[in-house]
């Protein structure tokens, strides 16, 4: 046990330098130390793949090292230390931290947590919904053995609510393998573990097959099958045969298959009323199966979880041919839910001339609310971006066309880097826009060889490009540079990036994603070893100083035109390592192309690592000599002149390609042999020739980078050279900042170098690029530490009536392609979160099990909760008896309805969530909506604050609560108040600074309502029984619509006062007495007038 603690403790000691902070990057960042299961008994080395359903999520987890020791022996350790695992729920907008039982019964292997899915979310209902990105660590706050994984919503996640079609048995499912002639894959945008592949057949089979993984594909078993034909058939209305899938999108709320036949679209996948998936036919006109089976889809992939209104999913369906005079176009376009099909390009009038393009790709730009298009013709290949107005296309160009150079020849697809602003076209070529299509940057040359697919990662930022010869090449969104990465053998195939970022060969009967623990779902794992990126030719090297060299690229003077590239440093050696195969290293920091001096076309500044190995006598004798050299014509010729007598020294054909290297001035590449003591060579640096000078033997070295007998030199992807931090609070790199109207965020992020050795630039490590600048203020502050790490902060504003969403990017421009973290998107949106809302805070606090109870009694024994009558309404200004509201509250429709006597009243009164049940318990109210203010949940609010008779100066106190905390609210949140049913003897009280006054008589001629000042706000009611107020925060100060209701019931009211009815009482007995006397005098016969005298 000694011997365990001990070791424990040095493991301990040894990740304590990453504790502080979230730092990608560092060698552990990709290990796991835990693995953990929500179903069944967790299995080592498998990834964390947890799910959510109805019930607790209940989640085991065992240490796993490689050790001896076993994983019981290691909890024993940890938890008689006081240790136990944390596991933090992490999305774009929320953490939640929970923490494992520390104590260990006798027979358990294993931590255990049992978490109530309502402290995870209480929502139930059918949505694009993100998944959960799990992180585990031995120590929360501390950043000790952390292992990632994901958590899956199965309860709300939408394409997982249904019966896709008839599930195919694995008998059934090898019959189709011999058909498959391609496959293709689509991920939900929310949860990229959720995804679908479809088989692409051949001729001779018919159907429309789709697999269902909500797993992320890592294992074949556990995927669902679905046969979608007899679904399909039924909509084309007749018997067709060569049937087969096309192309497929899943958007965050509908499915998109594009078959031979043609398009179908699902219905709404949050709304599953049918035992089975129903789709509906969009019809092209002109459109037929030749034309279907040529046909792609396109879509700008986006997150709508927590959706807001400008958000809407776009598809682009694009036909390989030219429309024809009785077609609308060859490119289509729907917007959510994909009912009408429009034609890509806008209308345009009669007069105006354009040049026939063929529409390669059209893409909505959601952040500019703009179109992008892909055209080619037979002359150019040019991107034009056009502003959407109510969702259409305008004529008039945003920007003016952008012509990709005549090399750009063979165009074949546009994508958006998901959940990013990054703009890719490709093709022969992959150029990259980072501000919307406006203008591109060539990021890779492939000549001859033509990308046909890119698979995007949104978490890690990885891009890959397979191009029709099967190489496959790596880059990081946002990154000016590439590397390859391999070749993919497999005739039928595709990639795929599940939710982590973790990448998958997927064929028909096997996916693949690693061979082993380290390898799995990186690279190396299913492409092989890393790729050598050198070409073949020879190498002359020069000294600039003594850390720097630069490489020229030797072309043959016979070398055809057309193939000069192939012999050329390119954009993909930016950033690489160049090493020789004896010895010596050097980073890659520039590309340069040229056509002098003769023979160099091309060369690469480099920062050496490590010194290279020099030739020796005994490889090359005619070190022995001096070194004469002198011009020949368009070459240098080498002339030897032996110093020693009797030492055997000449040039000889393995000297062909070595170049010959004279501190301080030019090198020269040997390109032939003349003789045992002349040779040919070509300089690096013309300028810098010794013409006619002789050097003797040691002042002169000979470097070996041919390649006559096989390179001697080789190019690799650099290892990763840089640390990144998220020093702020952030703990996810899929971030989501929302910044209401006069409010700001900040971001704050490190880049740690981590090689040593090389020297710093004194330039930002980090380029930051905002997807739309026109929709927050952003400012930025960067600045070294005295550690050489380059620290960024973000300031991001908003103070314009403008509502939508932008990305942010933080790019660590000179990192390698082998860095986990190169890129960090965070995405801004100019909005109200869903998290912000205001509430009225009582003047006393009731506990929830008092609510429940219905007595909670103050200091004086007076209850201060009243239970209302079952099918209670308020009275109205016409009296107690006569209620004229349509509210009910605790309502009940099997019980009598009291105060119903007047024909008003019995107009009057509306059950909203009981209407159309007979009993309240048909009324389905939850807890929440019973303890509910809001008055849609009237029917189901059963209890409510008491008070006293008179409320006089009750302070209305008023929070604002977001994700940022809570705060008093004050001006500028100016609110009214309404009584929401009409009822009137109360009045408010407020103060109102000199500087708010104009604006709240401005605002009250807008909305013809008296406006408040919250901060000092006091009621006072005269009245009895139920008051019901609303109060709602003024237009224009928030995003949000703040609106928050409260009730009070006023009881023990005194009798008023009996004056009045003294009054009448009084005036009664005088003219009843009245009435009598003059009735006795009638019947007694006595004429006043005859008693009074007359006075005449």
């Amino acid at each position: 046990m000694a011997l365990l603690l001990l070791y424990v403790i040095i493991l301990l000691l040894n990740m304590f330098d990453f504790s502080l902070g979230i730092i990608y990057n560092n060698k552990g960042h990709l290990k796991r130390y835990f693995t953990c299961a929500s179903q069944g008994i967790p299995q080592k080395n498998e990834i964390i793949k947890l799910h959510l359903f109805s019930d607790d999520l209940k989640i085991q987890c065992f240490f796993q090292y490689d050790s001896e020791f076993t994983s019981n022996e290691y909890l024993s350790v940890f938890t008689s230390r006081g240790l136990a695992p944390s596991l933090g729920l992490i999305n774009s907008t929320y953490t939640g931290i929970f923490h494992f039982n520390l104590t260990l019964f006798s027979d358990r292997v294993y931590w255990l947590i049992v978490i109530p899915r309502e402290n995870i979310t209480k929502n139930t209902d059918v949505a694009a919904v993100e998944e959960w990105l799990i992180r585990i660590t031995l120590q929360h706050g501390l950043n000790i053995y952390t292992t990632e994984g994901t958590l899956l919503d199965r309860v709300r996640e939408p394409i997982l609510q249904w019966n896709l079609g008839t599930q195919i048995t694995k008998k059934d499912l090898k019959t189709l393998y011999p058909h498959v002639v391609d496959l293709k894959v689509t991920k939900c945008p929310c949860a990229n573990d959720v995804a679908l592949l479809g088989f692409l057949l051949n001729s001779k089979l018919n159907g429309v097959y789709l697999g269902l993984s909500f797993c992320g594909f890592w294992h074949y078993d556990e995927t669902r099958w679905y046969n979608l034909t007899g679904m399909i058939r039924s909509q084309v209305g007749e018997e067709h045969t060569e049937l087969s899938v096309v192309d497929l999108v899943l958007t965050n709320h509908f499915l998109v298959i594009l078959t031979s036949l043609g398009l179908f679209i699902s219905g709404d996948l949050r709304q599953p009323s049918t035992p089975v998936l129903m789709f509906s036919r969009a019809d092209f006109c002109g459109f037929e199966r030749v034309d279907y089976v040529k046909g792609k889809l396109w879509y700008n992939e986006r997150c709508f979880a927590n959706r807001e209104h400008f958000e809407v999913d776009y598809v682009t369906i694009t036909f390989e041919r030219n429309k024809t005079l009785s077609e609308a176009s060859s490119c289509f376009y729907s917007r959510e839910p994909f009912l009408e099909w429009l034609p890509c390009l806008p209308q345009l009038p009669k007069e105006m001339k354009t040049i026939s393009s063929t529409i390669i790709a059209f893409l909505i730009d959601q952040e500019h609310s703009s179109g992008v298009y892909l055209l080619n013709n037979q002359k150019e290949t040019t991107a034009s971006v056009h502003i959407l107005e109510m969702n259409k296309p305008r004529i008039k160009q945003k920007f003016p066309v952008f012509t990709f150079p005549s090399s750009f020849s063979s165009p074949v697809g546009m994508v958006f880097h998901p959940r990013s602003h990054f703009l890719y076209a490709y093709g022969n070529q992959v150029w990259l826009s980072i501000d919307g299509g406006n203008t591109f940057e060539l990021l890779a040359d492939f000549h001859d060889d033509i990308i046909r697919n890119t698979y995007h990662s949104f978490y890690t930022s990885d891009i890959i490009f397979v191009s029709q010869s099967g190489k496959v090449y790596l880059t990081k969104a946002g990154l000016e540079r590439y590397s390859k990465i391999g070749s993919i053998t497999n005739k039928i195939f595709t990639l795929y990036y599940d939710h982590m970022g973790f990448i998958h060969k997927l064929t028909p009967d096997r996916f693949e994603a690693g061979r082993s623990l380290v390898a799995f779902g990186h690279a190396k794992g299913i492409f092989g070893q890393a790729a050598d990126m050198g070409f073949e030719t020879a190498l002359a090297p020069q000294y600039i100083t003594i850390n720097e060299m630069i490489f020229y690229a030797y072309v043959p003077a016979n070398e055809p035109k057309e193939n000069t590239y192939t012999k050329k440093f390119n954009n993909i050696h930016l950033g690489k390592v160049l090493q020789s195969r004896k010895t010596g290293k050097a980073h890659i920091t520039n590309i340069l192309q040229h056509n002098t001096p003769k023979g160099f076309l091309s060369a690469v500044i480099t920062e050496i690592i490590e010194p290279f190995g020099i030739e020796d006598v005994s490889g090359s004798s005619c070190l022995s000599s001096s070194l004469s050299i002198n011009q020949d014509g368009n070459f240098y010729k080498l002339t030897l002149q032996i110093q020693t007598p009797g030492v055997v020294s000449s040039f000889q054909d393995s000297d062909i390609e070595k170049t010959v290297v004279i501190p301080g001035y030019s090198s020269f590449l040997i390109t032939s042999i003349i003789d045992a003591e002349n040779a040919l060579a070509i300089a690096t640096m013309p300028q810098r020739v010794p013409e006619g000078m002789t050097f003797v033997k040691d002042s002169w070295f000979l470097y070996n980078f041919g390649q006559r007998n096989g390179r001697t030199w080789e190019i690799y992807a650099k290892p990763c050279n840089y640390l990144f931090q998220q020093t702020d609070d952030s703990l996810s790199l899929n971030v989501l900042k929302y910044i209401d109207l006069g409010k700001s965020q900040a971001l704050k992020v490190k880049v740690i170098p981590s090689s040593k050795g090389v020297p710093t630039l004194e330039i930002p490590l980090l380029k930051v690029i905002v997807g739309n600048p026109a929709l927050l203020e952003v400012k930025a502050e960067g600045s070294f530490d005295y550690t050489d790490s380059y620290q960024m902060e973000i300031s991001v504003a908003s103070n314009a009536l403008l509502q939508g969403s932008t990305s942010l990017a933080f790019i660590v421009w000179g990192a390698s392609t082998d860095c986990f973290v190169t890129t960090f998107v965070p995405m801004l949106k100019s909005s109200c979160s869903y998290l912000k809302s205001i509430h009225h805070i009582p003047s006393e606090f009731i506990p929830l099990e008092d609510w429940i109870s219905g007595v909670h009694k103050d200091s004086q024994g007076f209850n201060r909760i009243k239970t209302l009558p079952v099918n209670y309404r308020p009275p109205s200004n016409m009296g107690l008896a006569i209620p004229l509201t349509d509210n009910f509250y605790h309502a009940d429709p099997s019980k009598p309805k009291p105060r119903n006597l007047f024909h008003k009243s019995k107009k009057s009164g509306k059950f909203k969530q009981c209407a159309n049940v007979s009993t309240r318990e048909d009324c389905n109210c939850t807890n929440d909506q019973k303890f509910s203010y809001a008055v849609a949940f009237s029917d189901c609010r059963e209890k409510v604050p008491r008070f006293k008779f008179p409320i006089t100066q009750y302070p209305i106190s008023l929070e604002i609560h977001s994700e940022d905390g809570h705060m008093p609210a004050q001006t500028p949140y100016l609110v009214t108040v309404i009584e929401v049913n009409k009822r009137e003897n109360w009045e408010l009280k407020h103060t109102v600074p000199e500087n708010v006054k104009k604006l709240k008589y401005y605002l009250e001629s807008i909305l013809h309502a008296p406006v408040y000042n919250p901060s000092g706000l006091n009621l006072s009611i005269r009245g009895s029984e139920l008051f019901h107020f609303r109060v709602s925060v003024v237009p224009g100060v928030s995003f949000c619509n703040l609106v928050e209701e409260f009730q009070i019931y006023v009881d023990e009211v005194p009798m008023p006062f009996p004056g009045h009815a003294l009054i009448a009482i009084a005036t009664a007995v005088v003219l009843g007495g009245l009435i009598f006397i003059a009735f006795m005098f009638q019947i007694r016969n006595i004429h006043l007038w005859d008693v009074v005298p007359k006075f005449h």
